[in-house]
This record gives structure tokens, sequence and C-alpha cells, in this order.
């Protein structure tokens, strides 16, 4: 064979050999593994995330309307003075929290210092009109005695017994004037007797709350007609909505609003629908709806903004997962399913309502399969930082 035949089959060979060499498994399955977020169950633990199957439920719907936090008409007061006056001191600001009878000032109260004046030549009355009883009482025992030895005719006796009578009306009269100036001082905040304070009368909180308005200066002079501060109990209040003519059929009084506002976003609070207008603004052809909502930790602040949820009769079966489990990835919302112990897959699906804590969801989950309901964001974190590395 000659040496040229000879190497020509062998490269043919060796070609032929790497022509059906087995080729690499494409790597599309890797890939689909990779998108996987991967979490230790100790930091599972760490982060309290929590896992729950995804369930068909009742889902009723709901009328969201915008509104504010307003005080209740009749959770209001504003305080005056009783009397004419100047101001000596403001014990309070806006925005203190009062209790009922809390000193709120004091002024230089002239009609209680008048009346005081008056008080004392009143009570100088009543001693000098006493003196005087006693006097006549005398008079008429000496007279009485005299007519029964008859050394003075009876009819004396008798003018000395009407004198006496009438002195002791005089008297009770005198008693029942002092007792009314006592009960004005009282209500000027003067103590019994103590007419060394009268000028000086202190202005206190009528009611638990907060002060919502200030209107007062030490050195100014007050009128009783004054205005001097407004007090809001805020223990309840109104959170007033607006609502659209066309949805007004949807509302009626005493069912249930459920209100959030952004300071507390996954806390609603729950009241109840207490009036409904008669009328619409006509600019806005909306209506005003107030909601009456329980307040005893005062979180919810005077204008705040609010939004509220008023169930209708509407209400229908459909998979639901908790809100904290969607995620806003990019444009996409996203859950994450469990796959194992450790390993999570972020989901792309379509919403659809939210109503109060659940979100419909329309595609791309099953019914049963395991969601992360909290911690949600921590693998949405890990996810980002993953994806930012790849790029």
């Amino acid at each position: 064979m000659k040496p040229g035949l000879v190497c020509f089959i062998t490269v043919t060979s060796f070609l032929a050999g790497c022509s059906h060499s087995k080729p690499e498994p494409p790597p599309t399955e890797e890939k689909k593994e990779s998108g996987l977020v991967h979490i230790s169950a100790e930091a599972q633990r760490h982060f309290g995330l929590q896992v729950e199957p995804a369930r068909v439920q009742e889902l009723d719907e709901y009328l969201q309307v915008p509104g504010t936090v307003q005080p209740i008409d009749s959770h209001v007061n504003t305080v005056r003075p009783l009397a004419r006056g100047r101001l000596h001191d403001v014990l309070v600001r806006i925005g203190d929290r009062v209790r009922k009878g809390q000193p709120l000032a004091t002024y230089d109260n002239i009609e209680a210092g008048e009346l005081a004046a008056q008080l004392a030549g009143a009570r100088a009355e009543l001693e000098r009109l006493r003196g005087q009883e006693r006097n006549l009482a005398r008079q008429t025992t000496r007279a009485r005695a005299l007519a029964d030895i008859g050394a003075v005719p009876t009819k004396e006796f008798e003018q000395a017994t009407t004198e006496q009578q009438g002195a002791q009306q005089y008297i009770k009269s005198q008693e029942s004037t002092i007792a009314g100036m006592l009960a004005r001082l009282r209500r000027f905040g003067v103590p019994d007797g103590d007419l060394a304070k009268a000028p000086v009368a202190t202005i206190s909180a009528p009611m638990a709350g907060v002060v919502t308005k200030q209107e007062a200066s030490p050195g100014e002079v007050i009128e009783s007609s004054t205005a001097l501060f407004t007090i809001a109990d805020l223990s309840s209040v109104w959170v007033q909505a607006e609502v659209y003519e066309k949805d007004l059929g949807r509302v009626r009084v005493g069912q249930s609003a459920f209100v959030t506002v952004d300071t507390y976003a996954n806390q609603p609070f729950t009241g109840k629908v207490t009036y409904v207008s008669d009328f619409l603004d006509p600019r806005t052809r909306t209506a005003r709806v107030r909601c009456e909502v329980p307040n005893a930790d005062i979180r919810l602040k005077l204008e705040m903004f609010a939004t509220v949820n008023l169930p209708t009769t509407f209400s229908r079966k459909t998979l639901a997962v908790p809100a904290g489990a969607v995620q806003e990835v990019g444009d996409k919302a996203v859950v994450f399913v469990r796959r194992t112990a450790t390993e999570f897959e972020p989901r792309s699906v379509s919403v659809g309502n939210t109503v109060r804590d659940l979100v419909e969801i329309t595609s791309g989950l099953r019914q049963g399969e395991s969601v992360v309901k909290a911690g949600a964001f921590h693998l949405k974190s890990i996810l980002v930082g993953k994806e930012l590395g790849e790029e």
C-alpha cells in the first residue's frame, strides 16, 4: 500500500470518529432551575417566613371611596370664660391632651371681684340683722312676762312678737342672697369664703380630649363670649367620605365600613356608616357619607386622608392569597411558590380585586400550591439581587 493512501484512510477514520461523538445536552433544564430562590431553613426562621396553600375563597366586593378624618360634632367643646376679665396665664397649647377638670388658663375675673365685694357687704348686713333679731327676741320675752302679770297691755306683746318675726324673715332673705352669691362664685372657680382669691378665676377643661384650637394670650381682655380653646374628644372620630351619585344606592346607614390610612396601611379600622347626605355637591356630584370609627389609642389624626371600603351585596368565590404574598418585581405581580423545603419559585400571576387583606388571583397559580404569605419581601430582595448580579 502506498504511504499516501494510508495517511488518507487514517485521517478519514479520525474525522468519522469525531463526527459520531455524543453531543452535550442543552442547558435548558439548568437554566430553569437556576431561576429558583434558595434560602436555608435557619434564614427562613430568622425572617419569619410563612407558607400557606392558595385556596378558593368567597370574596365580598367593596366600594372604595376616599375620605378624611374629622371630629364628631357632639364631641367638640368650645371653652369660653364665664365673665369679663383679663388673662393671666395660659397653661396649655394646641395638641395637648387634657383631662376633665384640668386648668387651662387663669384670669382676673372682674365680675367675681365685684361679686366678692357685694358678698362681704351682704355678710355684714346679715350680722346686723341677726343682732337686731336678738334684741327683738329679748324685748318679746320681756313684753310677754309683763303682759302675764298685767303690767303692760297684751297688744304690746303682740307687736313685739310681730317685729321679731319680721326680723327673722329678713335674715332668711339675706341668707338666701348670700347663698346665691356663693353659688355664682363657685361657678367662677372661687371656693366658699375665700374672697381673697375671688378676682383670680380658673378656666378648666369641661371634658377630656385634645386641644385643637387656642386663641388666648396672656394680658388679653376677654368677654364671656370670647372663644379661648377648642377641645375635641378623639376616642371616636368620623371618617367623612365622598360617594359618587351612581354609587349611592350601594350605601346604607348601619352597614360596616373598613378604613385604612397610609400611616397604618396593613391595619384596617372598623366602623359603621352613621349618615348619608340627602343632597349632592353640585360641582363634584358626590354625597357626603360619615363613618363613625372607634379611636381609643388616637392613632387616627384629624385631617388624615383615608380610604373607605364599603361592602356591597355582590360576592363571588375565587382563588385568593394574602396581600403580603404578592410582590411587584419590575412591572409584574409575583408570588413565591414553595418547590422544596429550601427552594422557592418566583411565579408571575395576574391579580384581580383586593378585598381587605386578600388578593384575587385570576391566572398563574393553581389551587393548593403553597405560596409564601409572610417574608415574601425578603425573597423578592434575594431575587432582585441575584438578577442584578447576573446582569
